[in-house]
C-alpha cells in the first residue's frame, strides 16, 4: 500500500527509493561484531537498518541500538542478502507503524512490474435522481497501469456527471491502496481546485497535495497527465463512502476530502493506515516499503489511525455494494437531497 503511500517527495506517490550498493555502510558497525556474517550480508542488512532509522515516521520512538543488536543476532551466519530477508521483515514489523513491509525480488516484481489495463470497480454512473456516482478501486503497477487508470477513471467521472450532477457520491469502500497520484488525478474535478492535504514526517517537515485544473500536484509540481475536463458543478456537495477495506492511499483520498465544504462521510471507519510510505528498491531487486510520514488534511490535522465517518452506517452482510439494499449509499443519497440544488427526486433508485 503505497503517497503511494510515500513521503512521496519524488512525485509523492510514485515514491521510489535509492538503490542500495552492495558494499559500504553508514552504520559504522565493524566486522568484529559478527564474524559469522559475510561482509555482503552485513552491509545489506545494516544499510536497510540505516534507512529505517533515518526515515521511519516513528524514528524518535525506537531504541535503535537495541533493534540493531537484535537484528544482527538474528542474522548470525547470513552469507547472502537473501539470508537477511526474514530479519529485515522482522525489523520493519518491530517498528510498530502497521504499514511498513518487505518484498523479495519475486514479490516486488509482481507488485510493481505488472501492467494492468482494466480495473474492476473503477466506474461512474449518473443516478436517476441527479446525482453522480464514482467508485475508486486500488491501483498498483507500472506507469502504463497508472495511465490506463487515469483514462478510465476520468471517463467514469464524465459519465457520472451526465447532464450535470447536482451532488456527488465518491465510493472508497473497496480502495485498499496503491499509488495515490492517479486516484487524485481522477477525482480531482470533484475535489475542486485548491489544497488537498499532504504528509508530515517525524521532524515536522511537510509535503503538500493540491488540485489545479482538476489535476493533482505535489508541492506545486504536476504529478503527471494533462489537466482534467471540468465537471458541470465543481463546488457541488459530496458524500464520501468508506469502510474497513478503505486503506492506505484509499485513506489518503478520504483525507483529501476532509475539510472540503459541503462534504460528509458515510459508512464505517477505515482500515487504519493513513500514513505515507517510501519505496526503496534494493540492489538485488527486493523492496523495502517504509512508513515515513502521516497523512495531514487541508486544515493541518494529522491522521495515523482508522478514520471514522460522520455518519456510521453498516450494511447487511448479504447486501451488494451499490445495490438496492446498500444502506450506506441510501444514507448518502438522502443527505445529498437535503442540500441546495439537490432537493428533488428524493427516494429515487440508482439508475
Amino acid at each position: 500500500m503505497t503517497w503511494k503511500r510515500s513521503l512521496r517527495l519524488a512525485a509523492l506517490g510514485a515514491a521510489v527509493g535509492v538503490l542500495l550498493p552492495v558494499a559500504g555502510s553508514a552504520s559504522g558497525l565493524s566486522q568484529a561484531q559478527d564474524d559469522a556474517m559475510s561482509p555482503a550480508a552485513r552491509t545489506y542488512l545494516t544499510m536497510t537498518l540505516d534507512l529505517m532509522e533515518q526515515h521511519s515516521v516513528l524514528r524518535h520512538h525506537v531504541d535503535w541500538a537495541l533493534l540493531r543488536r537484535r537484528a544482527l543476532d538474528q542474522a548470525h551466519g547470513a552469507r547472502t542478502a537473501s539470508d537477511t530477508y526474514g530479519v529485515i521483515a522482522w525489523a520493519l514489523n518491530s517498528l510498530g507503524d502497521g504499514h511498513s513491509f518487505f518484498l523479495n525480488p519475486q514479490q516486488s516484481g509482481a507488485r510493481y512490474g505488472t501492467t494492468t489495463l482494466s480495473f474492476e470497480g473503477l466506474m461512474g454512473r449518473a443516478l436517476d435522481d441527479g446525482l453522480g456516482y464514482v467508485s475508486l478501486p486500488q491501483v498498483q503497477g507500472t506507469q502504463q497501469t497508472y495511465d490506463a487508470y487515469v483514462r478510465q477513471g476520468r471517463a467514469a467521472v464524465a459519465t457520472a456527471d451526465g447532464a450535470g450532477a447536482c451532488g456527488w457520491i465518491v465510493d472508497l469502500r473497496d480502495d485498499r491502496g496503491g499509488s495515490l497520484r492517479p486516484m487524485l488525478a481522477v477525482v480531482g474535478p470533484v475535489l475542486g481546485d485548491g489544497p488537498a492535504g499532504g504528509l508530515v514526517d517525524a521532524d515536522g517537515n511537510r509535503s503538500t497535495w493540491s488540485i489545479q485544473h482538476g489535476n493533482a500536484y505535489a508541492d506545486g509540481e504536476p504529478v503527471g497527465w494533462t489537466d482534467s475536463e471540468p465537471i458541470t458543478r465543481s463546488a457541488a456537495p459530496v458524500a464520501v463512502l468508506t469502510g474497513h477495506r478503505t486503506g492506505s492511499s484509499g485513506e489518503a483520498v478520504a483525507v483529501a476530502f476532509r475539510g472540503r465544504a459541503d462534504t460528509r462521510f458515510f459508512g464505517e471507519p477505515t482500515y487504519g493506515v493513513p500514513t505515507g510510505n517510501m519505496v526503496y528498491h534494493l540492489s538485488d531487486g527486493a523492496v523495502m516499503v517504509l512508513t515515513s510520514a502521516d497523512d495531514v488534511d487541508r486544515a493541518g490535522r494529522t491522521y495515523d489511525a482508522p478514520i471514522p465517518p460522520d455518519e456510521e452506517v453498516v450494511n447487511e452482510p448479504t447486501a451488494a455494494v451499490g445495490g438496492g439494499r446498500d444502506r450506506v449509499l441510501a444514507a448518502a443519497r438522502a443527505w445529498l437531497h437535503q442540500q441546495p440544488g439537490c432537493q428533488r427526486s428524493r427516494g429515487s433508485q440508482a439508475g
